[in-house]
Formats: C-alpha cells, structure tokens, sequence
C-alpha cells in the first residue's frame, strides 16, 4: 500500500514540475484536421507589424444562442492565435447592450455606426423567442477603428453551414482588418474616364470601400489624341485600372494607351456591356424596348488575351427580382417579380476571389467565350446549368413576366461571365503598325493580371435621395448581393503581393450539434452524464473496498 501512495506522489511532483515549465515556454499544437487553429504565413507576417497595442473588442459577449456561442469561442481560439504571435495584440469581449437603460437606443447607435444586428430565432423547450445579437469585432489601434464582421450568412444557408461560412473567413477577416490598420504605402488604383463610364456616384460605395487599402486617382483618355505620352505616363503611376461600363468606343489611340499600361505591369478591371439595354429603356418605352449591340472597339484587345464577348443576351431561371408598380395612387402596391435577364450567379468557389461569397446580381449581361491561348485563365463567374442565350437585336418587353419559360430550351447554360487571365502578357500591337509614337514601348510584358467582367452594372450601386447605398444592396427587394465583396476581392487579388487574399482558401468544418436530437435524447444525456460518473465512482468504492479486506485478511 505505502508503494501506491509513493506512486501517486511521483505523479503529482512530475505534473507539477511540467506545469511549472510550462508557465515558462509556451506552445500550441493544433490537432484539428483542418489545422484551422495554424495561422497562415501571411497573417502571421501582418500581425507581427504591430510594435503598440492593438485592442480587439468582439461584441459577443453575454447570453447569446447556442450558434452565437460556438462563433464566438471560434473567434476567441483565433485571436489567442494571433496574440501567440504578437503579445500586442489583446481582446476583450464586450456585451453591448448590457447595462443599457434603453436598449433600443443602443441599438440605434449601433446601426449608424455600420454594426448590423442578426435577428436569431431561438427555440427552447418549445419556447420560440427572437434576439439581436451584433457579431462584430472591432480592431483598435491608436485612433483608429476598423470593423470586422463575424458572421457570413448566405442566401438560403442552415445553422451549420452559417457558422461553417463565418469560422472560415475569420482569419482572413482579421488578418485583413490589421493590413488596413499597418499599411504604411499605398498603391494606387485609377478610374478610367473620357468614353462614358459610370459617374462617381454610382461606383462611390465601391471606391469608398477600398479607399481603406488605396489612393484612388482619375485618369481621362480625353486628351490621348494631343499628348498621349503625358497620358501614359500618368496611368502608369497607377497600379490597377479601373474601367467601369465605357458606353462610348474606344479610339484606336486609346486602346494602345491602355495595350501598352496592361503590357508594361499595369493591372486591369474591365466592366463592359457588350448589348446596349436598361430597365431604364424599358420604363421610358412603355414597357419595351430593341435591345442592340454596343461596339466598343475593343474586340481585338480581349482576343488577343484569350476571350471573347458575344452580343447576346443570358437568359436564367436563376434570376433576381425588379419590382414593378400596380395601381394608382394611394392603392399602389410594389411587386417583386421574377427577371430572366438579371442572373443570380452563385460562385464555384474555385478561387479566393469567389471563395464563400454570397451570390451576385448582374444585369443584362453577355457570356464569354474562353479561347485556347498561352495564358492561364479561370472562370470567376458564370450563369447557372439553367441558361440561355438570346440573340440580338430583339424587343425586351415586360410582358415576358407574364410568360411561363419553357423549360425544355435552358439546355446552354454554365456561361462565362468573369475570367480571370494572367500570364506574360504581350501586346496586340506586336508586328503590326501603331496608331501613334510613344517612348520605351514594349511587345512583351512580365508577369501579369487582369479580369473582364461582361457586365458593367456590377459595380454600380443604387441611390436614396441622391446619396449612394451600399453597393449589391437593391432597395426595391431590400435585398443583399455579393457585388462588393466580389470587386473588393479581385482588386486585393490583383494588387496583392503577400499572399494574404489566399487565406480565403482556407477550409474549415465545424460539427454541430443535432438541435433535433437534443430535444429529443435530452432526458436520456442527462441521466448518462450525471448518473455514469455516479455509479463508476461506487463501482470503484466497492472494488476498493474489497481489494483492501481481502489483502489485510489474508
């Protein structure tokens, strides 16, 4: 017996010992199969910049549902993970309408900083409740501010794979907050102007979002014909390129301004419509109007990188909704209906750009043909299984509302849409004669990046009184698309030189609990796991019991 004493002693001394030693080096070992709790390298790199404190205030504090609960322990488990890299980093969890008089008053001051609340359901003991709860963290450092959302909720998504959506893109989440918050030089993105691109207030809530990450300049093509050198030479001090729903052609000058900036380095985001049709037509029209193509002489220069816009339209039964008025006056009443030319894309997520992205909304937009050429090129976006092309010139009339669409004619669907291209790019003007004399012209590039998108209405953001909205918010469906995040992450993919947009390839799997199963196997997990530790506790009583009389009679 004096033995077994000694035993327990020697083991009590070594867990204390190690404990001991522990307090003085620290580890972690990640034994997750997902490794969701290994930071990527390029966050880590991000996170390390910090030589002050930052403080992470996360609102996810206090009674929160069950989902709530796992998110927020998700999140706590990766900021110890970036804290494990930089000991400036610190958090703190906040409950942000506690202790709050008025709560609906804490919640309107909530909302007009930015922070929207979820409104979760939550079902106990047949008991159905609703709660707001804000899944936001705020990145502190020095005097500013950057909010983080938590919570991914895509169109149509359960319990599990909400929390799944949201789990992933943390890392990226944070790891982008303290880019905003480091970031010491800024590139620069230019809009193209000077053939009839969107006004600024219809791409304001895109510039104003990555304002965060670039200096933002406009460059007018306008004067190429007098100084085209000048011209050049401006665009490129830019980095990225913007050309947002040009309605005007392009002059052969221009498109070698442009040919050489792509060829040279200049990175690029092209927005175009290939068929000139808007609902705007339509309402003025009575209803109808010819939808025709529009010939922005840019054939060749998206030929020579590998694709091509067809003048026609995409047909979809994966559609987003326009609303129309009925009535008159005061009996007027607002009906969503369903649109075929205004496609609801949902993303392969085969690349970080559209990895765990809600779905987007373009309209009246044209497929691409992707040709065999030396660059790579992956398709971002494209119409769902269930498409079709319409052909060009036609009438588009609101009464195809009223049409039941026949089914059995959707068999060409899974159109491209957006194609990513890189590679060594080379100019189009490659033993051919140039349309103008420019200085240190090039024929073949370095390594390169650029995305044409067969819609230039998806950058454009609605207005309310004159002001902008947040772009792929429709105020007439009260509906959210993935417009933003998706521009937002092609230009960060093209601009990025870390890696750290490749966090968003990250996947991760987070079991749930069955809420089902809960409620119905709850009595019976009770009794287990309070009765079992009992009963194993006598069993051992008994047995110990036993040991001894039989070793002290013998």
């Amino acid at each position: 017996m004096g033995k077994f004493f000694v035993s327990i002693v020697k083991v009590i001394v070594a867990v204390v010992i190690i404990n001991l030693l522990a307090s003085f080096v620290y580890t972690r070992f990640d034994l997750t199969e997902d490794k969701r709790y290994t930071l990527s390298e390029p966050a880590v790199e991000v996170a390390q910049k910090f030589e002050t404190p930052v403080i992470v205030d996360v609102l996810l504090d206090g009674n929160i549902p069950a989902e709530f609960s796992k998110l927020k322990a998700e999140t706590i488990q990766l900021l110890e993970s970036f804290a494990s890299k930089n000991s400036n980093i610190k958090y703190n969890l906040v409950d942000p309408l506690e202790d709050s008089e008025n709560p609906q008053e804490t919640v309107a001051q909530l909302q007009a900083l930015g922070l929207q609340p979820a409104n979760v359901t939550v079902e106990e003991n047949g008991k159905v409740s609703n709660e707001l709860v804000f899944p936001w963290a705020m990145v502190n450092f020095n005097d500013q501010t950057v909010k983080v959302p938590l919570l991914k909720n895509k169109l149509g998504s359960k319990a599990e794979d909400r929390i799944n959506n949201s789990v992933q893109q943390l890392e990226y989440a944070f790891a982008d907050a303290f880019t905003k918050l480091s970031i010491e030089e800024k590139k620069s993105v230019a809009v193209i102007k000077g053939n009839g691109e969107l006004d600024d207030i219809f791409i304001a809530d895109y510039l104003t979002t990555i304002r965060d990450y670039y200096n933002i300049g406009a460059i007018t093509l306008d004067s190429v014909a007098t100084n085209s050198q000048n011209v050049l030479n401006q665009l490129k001090g830019f980095d990225l390129a913007i050309i947002a729903k040009p309605t005007e052609a392009f002059t052969d000058q221009e498109k070698y301004i442009m040919d050489q900036y792509i060829v040279q380095g200049g990175k690029s985001i092209w927005m175009v419509d290939q068929v000139n049709m808007e609902m705007d037509s339509i309402y003025a029209g009575g209803g109808e109007a010819i939808a025709v193509p529009r010939d922005l002489n840019l054939k060749d220069l998206f030929f020579k990188y590998g694709v091509r816009i067809n003048p026609v339209l995409v047909n979809d039964l994966y559609f987003t909704q326009i609303v129309l008025a009925s009535g008159e006056g005061n009996d007027s009443q607002y009906n969503p209906l369903p649109w075929l030319y205004y496609p609801m894309v949902f993303s392969q997520n085969n690349h970080p750009i559209n990895t765990n992205i809600e779905s987007v909304r373009l309209q009246f937009t044209s497929p691409m043909d992707v040709l065999e050429n030396d660059y790579r090129k992956t398709i971002l976006l494209q119409s769902s299984p269930l498409s079709k092309t319409d052909g060009i010139p036609r009438v588009v009339s609101l009464d195809m509302i009223n049409q039941q669409p026949d089914r059995e004619t959707y068999t060409n669907g899974n159109l491209p849409l957006a194609v990513l291209i890189e590679g060594n790019f080379t100019s189009m003007y490659k033993n051919r004669v140039k349309p103008l004399k420019l200085q240190n012209t090039l024929e073949e590039g370095p390594e390169n990046k650029m995305i044409v998108i067969s819609d230039g209405d998806v950058i454009k953001n609605q207005l309310r009184n004159g002001r902008p909205l947040e772009l792929g918010y429709d105020k007439w469906t009260n509906s959210f698309y993935g417009n933003k995040e998706f521009l937002v992450n092609s230009t960060n993919y093209l601009l990025d030189n870390t890696g750290l947009i490749n966090i968003r390839n990250k996947k991760v799997s987070i079991p749930l609990l069955d809420v089902k199963k809960i409620a119905k196997q709850k009595t019976k997990w009770q009794l287990v796991n309070i009765g079992f530790p009992v009963v194993l506790t006598l069993l051992f009583g008994l047995f110990f019991s036993y040991y001894r009389k039989r070793k002290f009679t013998a």
